[in-house]
């Protein structure tokens, strides 16, 4: 029982490490690539720079705005995806194989 516990605390402690790194960098370095793309497609930013960008963006995070904080999330939310994602691919392929050598005798013999 001790050992599910440490397991538990361990994944948890994984997650959460996970979690805070991808929002911090969804905090600090995604509005930097978010304003560089943006100026390089779109031509200058119409504000002061990126001085003000960051300021109306964390103004927007800080009174809960939803496209604001999925923004910040998107980097654990895109991590989460593809976790999910590998995890489907693998469980069906092992499904296919299982399924595949289960019964021991073959169409072609009947």
């Amino acid at each position: 029982m001790s050992e599910n516990r440490s397991d538990l605390k361990k994944t948890l402690k994984r997650e959460s490490a996970l979690l805070l790194m991808l929002l911090l960098l969804g905090l600090v370095l995604m509005p930097i690539a978010i304003y560089v793309i943006g100026r390089d497609l779109f031509g200058p930013y119409g504000g002061a720079g990126y001085g003000e960008f960051f300021n109306l963006l964390s103004g927007k995070v800080r009174s809960g705005d939803r496209v604001a904080w999925f923004l910040v999330f998107s980097p654990y939310l895109a991590l989460q995806t593809l976790r999910l994602t590998l995890y489907g691919w693998r469980r069906t392929k092992s499904e296919r194989i299982a399924s595949s050598s289960g019964g021991g005798r073959s169409s072609q013999n009947v």
